[in-house]
């Protein structure tokens, strides 16, 4: 017999973030989810990681595990390009969805997978975990409380070196890889929840690899349609690494590393610059992957938030084809 509010959770594909972050996330929450079932396009695969971690079934399609009739969600770290196909037939099927980012490929996309979950009354959620680690509260906090004075802009940059696996699909044009997709998304979605959603791009760059046909790094700048805010984000993958925010205020400024990427069991720094010196603020360790599947139960039991979800989702792609359109205008 099923749980009270547990959901009934499957995975489509076996990605190493998947493996090393979300699903540890899903068994270490017997209360929230019960996850069911995982596949992947190698039989053996799948079946060896449902052996190891104990999961119920396995498939070697995705098509099986959609059918599968015990399921009520999915989580979808699939390639980019393959996004949308496999979010429209969860979707389709009656299953919430998380999705890794981005969503999908193109602004109509996202707006047409939105529209669905939107009259079905389905959760669609992008996998932005940083959204909940205690590090950005405590961020948000700081500024509501006027610690910086007035708000003036946002910097936040994400990138790293190369990757060693030249076949890595953040490289294939096919399976919707580049920068911007990638970690371009991040300081994207972050520049949102400081500056509003009311924002546009106003200018942005991104480097081409013509071998590989995607972009490797590259730049925006968004403002605010109806304020003075404004956000300058950088992102690569052939870049020092980087993984930062810095709020500039008019009587100080609030700086951190990790921003996006802090591993649950390590604590982190918000480091205060203002004429008084500098204060550093230290957080404790948070398990923002699991507070991100958290929020996406309490989505799934409550249905409060649903329609913020999807323009949330909408927004986030229209920035990024706007960042596109600028810098392919070049």
């Amino acid at each position: 017999m099923k749980k009270h509010n547990v959901v009934r959770i499957g995975v489509l594909g076996c990605s190493n973030f998947a493996m090393r972050s979300m699903i540890p996330a899903m068994i270490n929450m017997p209360d929230q989810f019960d996850l069911v079932a995982v596949a992947s396009r190698n039989a053996e695969k799948s079946k060896d990681i449902a052996k190891n971690l104990g999961i119920k079934r396995s498939f070697s399609s995705y098509d099986k595990l959609l059918d599968c009739d015990v399921l009520e969600a999915v989580y979808i770290p699939l390639p980019n390009a393959l996004h949308f196909k496999w979010v429209e037939m969860a979707l389709e099927r009656g299953l919430h969805v998380l999705v890794e980012k981005s969503m999908a490929c193109s602004f109509e996309e996202v707006k047409y997978l939105n529209e669905i979950a939107s009259k079905r009354n389905l959760v669609l959620v992008e996998n932005f975990q940083f959204r909940f680690h205690k590090q950005l509260a405590v961020i948000q906090k700081m500024v509501s409380d006027g610690v910086i004075g007035t708000l003036r802009c946002v910097r936040s940059s994400f990138g790293f070196p190369p990757f060693p696996d030249v076949s890595n699909i953040r490289y294939k044009k096919d399976l919707g890889g580049g920068a911007l997709f990638d970690v371009g998304a991040y300081p994207i979605k972050i520049a949102q929840i400081f500056l509003g959603h009311d924002i546009e791009v106003s200018a942005a760059s991104l480097c081409f690899d013509n071998q590989k046909e995607v972009d490797i790094w590259g730049g925006a700048y968004l403002n605010q349609k109806k304020g003075s805010l404004f956000a300058e984000i950088a992102f690569g993958f052939d870049n020092f690494y980087q993984c930062n925010l810095e709020l500039w205020g008019s009587e100080g400024k609030i700086y951190t590393k990790r921003i996006f990427t802090t591993p649950p069991d390590k604590s982190t720094e918000i480091i205060l610059e203002s004429s008084n010196g500098n204060d550093v603020c230290h957080v404790t360790p948070c398990n923002h992957f699991e507070k991100m599947m958290l929020h996406f139960c309490n989505l799934i039991y409550t249905k409060e938030g649903l329609s913020a979800e999807y323009k949330q989702n909408i927004n986030q792609s229209r920035l990024i084809l706007e960042t596109m359109s600028l810098a392919c205008k070049k």
